[in-house]
């Protein structure tokens, strides 16, 4: 209607495919990932414990898995989160998971990034092209401010972050520095941020 104008909140756009190359495409998490992701989860532990330290290894993987999911999609349609698997789409095979959501540490970031690869596909580039990916979808025509936390004892993941932060501008956050209990162990996690979409 003419005198109208609608305002699109680039912040609340929901989850869609994003594909990277030919050897990887991140689709919205959603339960019908469930038996892959599963799978895949258990193939890894106990690195991807760092990733998510909320699983409790003492209850059942599965169904907390399932809760995880069932959120991811229905905040992902509303835009509240965003969360993706990481799919070879030659052979349709998941290879990790990677998300942005709320919980931030830093008060100068509005979306915490978390990431993990299968142990089979490690060290092939995996993470580096989905955060690549991930943080030029979530700048595009909005600017936000990411926060990144890593484990500096957490060498393979420490080389990633670096890597990004130097790709991406990024600098080291103390502030947002945060105790993580990751398989009954407190561990420091060190916070970085990173400003897209500027």
């Amino acid at each position: 209607m003419p005198g109208i104008v609608l305002e699109y909140d680039m912040g609340r756009r929901p989850t869609v495919s994003i594909r990277v190359d030919e050897r990887l495409v991140l689709r919205p998490a959603a339960l019908k990932n469930l038996e892959c992701l599963t799978e895949a989860f258990l193939e890894t532990w106990p690195e991807v414990s760092r990733a998510m330290p909320w699983i409790n290894p003492d209850e059942d993987v599965h169904s907390q898995l399932y809760d995880f999911l069932e959120e991811a999609e229905r905040m992902g349609r509303a835009g509240l989160l965003h969360h993706w698997v990481m799919v070879d789409p030659r052979s349709d095979r998941l290879m990790g998971l990677i998300g942005f959501d709320r919980v931030t540490r830093s008060n100068k970031s509005e979306w915490n990034l978390g990431y993990w690869v299968r142990s089979l596909d490690q060290r092939q580039g995996v993470a580096r092209r989905s955060i690549d990916a991930v943080l030029r979808w979530i700048g595009e025509g909005s600017q936000t401010v990411i926060e990144v936390k890593v484990d500096p004892n957490n060498k393979a993941g420490l080389t990633t972050v670096r890597r990004a932060l130097r790709d991406w501008g990024g600098v080291r956050s103390p502030e947002g520095d945060a105790s993580i209990t990751v398989a009954g162990l407190r561990t420091m996690h060190h916070c970085h941020l990173i400003e897209v979409g500027v």
